[in-house]
């Protein structure tokens, strides 16, 4: 049982939903970063993703690799961002903590030392979006086998024929991409979402948590109330660019909670 794992089983017993943010590791800079992390949790965030830092998002919109480069132009590194998840866990021990990214930083520090250190260092899950369950070999069995979680993305265009595949090995949760397109374009619609997760569900146990396009209470309540929880990243990192203050960023954060667990 990984943090993620006694998350949603609190979850369920509370009778409530997930909320879930991501933000980049080091935009515009670790203090900040570190900030804003510290205060998730008590905006009513149940697990946090981290942005690990690249030159190629190629999943991600403007708002997600803008961030990156600020990121990568101060000094983020791999272990810049492990460095900050260590630092959150010496106060919060509990609050689960995915780590999102691609995986050429991972191959470069080599597969079973990144695995070690994650682990130590606190980190409870991955995304590793360029890995398709083809290379599971490759990082998400050995991932598996060092007590992390490896959580998968499903897609509108991912079909009956493909869905058995994405599931296979997947673990803490699936992450259900709403639109079809990069983060941060287009807008969630709950009528569309719903009938996906639960053809999704047919076939898992897992929780399915939704994400893109979710930028208003109003829109995370929506989407959760057809699903296991919804996450936002795009909306939270637009604030963050503009220079929000950590406590108005946190603020936009709690109303987002609000509505999700209102869902």
């Amino acid at each position: 049982m990984t943090r993620i794992d006694d998350t949603f089983a609190r979850l369920r017993a509370e009778n409530r939903k997930a909320f879930v943010t991501y933000i980049m590791a080091g935009d515009p800079d670790a203090a900040k970063t570190a900030q804003i992390m510290a205060g998730l949790p008590g905006a009513g965030v149940d697990i946090i993703e981290i942005g690990l830092p690249f030159t190629d998002p190629m999943a991600d919109g403007p708002t997600i690799q803008l961030a990156g480069q600020r990121a990568l132009e101060g000094g983020m590194t791999l272990q810049g961002t492990l460095d900050l998840i260590s630092d959150f866990r010496k106060s919060d021990d509990t609050t689960p903590i995915v780590l999102m990214g691609y995986y050429n930083p991972i191959y470069s520090r080599g597969v079973e030392k990144f695995l070690v250190d994650a682990k130590a260092t606190g980190v409870d899950g991955l995304i590793v979006v360029d890995l398709p369950p083809e290379e599971d070999v490759e990082l998400c069995i050995p991932a598996q086998a060092a007590g992390l979680n490896f959580i998968r993305l499903a897609t509108p265009t991912t079909d009956a024929q493909r869905l058995p595949k994405v599931l296979q090995n997947t673990s803490g949760f699936l992450y259900y991409v709403s639109i079809n397109g990069i983060t941060g374009s287009g807008a969630a619609d709950a009528a569309t979402v719903g009938p996906e997760v639960a053809r999704i569900k047919q076939s898992t146990d897992l929780p399915v948590i939704v994400g893109f396009g979710i930028k208003t209470p109003d829109a995370a309540e929506g989407i959760s109330a057809v699903a296991d929880g919804c996450v936002v990243g795009s909306a939270i990192v637009d604030r963050i660019a503009r220079g929000d203050s950590t406590d108005d960023v946190l603020a936009y954060v709690k109303s987002l909670a609000d509505g999700a667990h209102r869902g």
